[in-house]
């Protein structure tokens, strides 16, 4: 393939679903179906981690949360594990990033050439009260809910900052003589749930579909999934109203969202890059929206763990939709062959694969994976896609399965199924090929207990208190 220069542009919590191309009937991304009209869509893609933090770490790196130990939102990347990024700055070409990273520091050198405006964990540590595994106290997330509606943030008008920031550089870089890579990443639609007033009141007085099993007689009643309701103060069901807001504000800041994304795009055309220039449009996971009774991430169900994933640009066709799974660590691969640095021996081990193969017609079936050792679950928590089956695995719970051809809403558990036995007993096998999942979880744990212990053990670190969302640069951590 032709070298050429890269945009990859990262959202945060970005739902799959949550787009026009992708199907949703109502939310307006015009930039974004535009981009997936002339490119290439991934209809499975998978985040690594359902989470910030890991899931950065793991895109950066190109390696499963398990192999880097990056296990939760006090474990953020710090340049020790060599990334995509550090490749291409060594290569010598120009490797730029601006916006979100939440990365441990611009200190540390995590392979960017420059990082502009960048957002990282809060005092380079992060949430460490996500750290406490053993009984940890309980997050309050319902006056977010309740509270959700038209209204300002300090990420809207970071992600505008970031817009402005990408058409400068885009412009300053037009006519650079060797490829370059620009890594664009955006913080919504991470809550807080609040859009723009105009915004909300366009979804407001739209015909909203409610996520699935939003009601509280159709939650499913798994365990892990009854403890990140109860954990996350979210047992009580909120009533149809307050759920309809959330997603008309949610709906609001994705179109905010892509309104930025059309400023860089138009951007990049005006400069007169379209014909040397490769995108790569992603998230880092989705967002539960209300299904089964939880709001935020965390699960392996479709709205948390599948996310959106398009590729356009010189030498790849229009208009074509990939089946098979797709993976954030599949960025490492693409980003190294798009702007033409040859892979070395250990790029060649790791688990992802090239997109742009994938989209020039290699739609092999495959198996990806992810997992979960985070804020608000018991135990480690792991997740096979493969082919037209999701297997997870819940260290010390019941184990789910589902037929997404048949049920893409994940609404009837196949695991208790004699007639399934066969598809459960060779996926768990396939899980255990990859890793042990009862050493994993130990091993995730005894981590996080090393690293609540050099903060001063658990009562130091409960006393900390922690904070909802990292602040946009500039804003102060509101701690609780």
């Amino acid at each position: 393939m032709e070298p050429t220069n890269l945009i990859v542009i990262l959202s945060d919590e970005h739902g799959r679903d949550a787009l026009g191309c992708y199907g949703h009937p109502v939310v307006q991304t015009p930039h974004l179906d535009r981009l997936a009209a002339r490119g290439t869509r991934f209809t499975n893609a998978y985040t690594t981690c359902p989470i910030c933090v890991p899931a950065r770490a793991s895109l950066a790196t190109g390696r499963y949360v398990h192999e880097i130990g990056n296990w939760d939102n006090a474990f953020p990347y710090d340049g020790s594990v060599r990334s995509w990024a550090h490749a291409v700055r060594e290569a010598g070409l120009t490797v730029d990033s601006i916006g979100k990273l939440h990365f441990r520091s611009s200190e540390d050198d995590n392979g960017f050439t420059r990082e502009i405006d960048p957002l990282h964990v809060v005092d380079g540590v992060g949430d460490l009260l996500g750290a406490v595994r053993d009984d940890p106290p309980r997050r309050h997330k319902r006056p977010g809910i309740i509270e959700a509606g038209p209204g300002d943030s300090g990420y809207l008008r970071y992600d505008e900052r970031n817009a402005e920031r990408a058409c400068r550089w885009i412009e300053e870089h037009a006519d650079d003589a060797r490829p370059w890579v620009l890594f664009l990443s955006f913080v919504c639609p991470h809550p807080p749930y609040l859009a723009p007033p105009e915004l909300f009141d366009r979804y407001w007085s739209a015909a909203l579909s409610m996520p699935p099993e939003w009601h509280a007689d159709e939650w499913p009643r798994h365990p892990a999934i009854d403890h990140f309701r109860r954990f996350f103060d979210f047992s009580e069901p909120f009533d149809e109203e307050v759920v309809r807001r959330v997603v008309a504000a949610y709906l609001g800041v994705c179109t905010h969202l892509d309104a930025q994304i059309g400023r860089v795009l138009q951007a990049h055309e005006e400069a007169g890059l379209r014909e040397t220039t490769r995108i790569i449009y992603a998230s880092d996971h989705g967002e539960c929206l209300g299904a089964r009774g939880l709001f935020g991430k965390f699960t392996m169900y479709e709205e948390s763990a599948a996310i959106p994933l398009i590729v356009a640009g010189p030498g790849i066709e229009a208009g074509k939709v990939v089946q098979a799974p797709a993976s954030l660590v599949d960025l490492y691969p693409s980003v190294l062959e798009a702007v033409g640095v040859a892979a070395s021996d250990s790029h060649r081990s790791l688990p992802g694969r090239s997109l742009w193969q994938a989209a020039r017609g290699d739609d092999r079936e495959r198996t990806v994976f992810s997992e979960y050792h985070a804020v608000g679950a018991r135990n480690a928590i792991f997740m096979l896609r493969s082919g037209r089956y999701k297997y997870v695995h819940y260290v010390g719970d019941p184990p789910q399965l589902f037929d997404l051809e048949r049920d893409p809403e994940e609404r009837h558990d196949l695991a208790g199924s004699s007639e399934h036995r066969g598809e459960l007993e060779a996926l768990e096998a396939e899980l255990r090929s990859l890793l042990d999942p009862e050493a994993t979880d130990a091993r995730a744990k005894e981590d996080q207990r090393a690293k609540v212990a050099a903060f001063g053990g658990r009562e130091a670190v409960i006393a900390r208190g922690t904070f909802d969302n990292s602040p946009a640069p500039g804003e102060e951590p509101s701690f609780g």
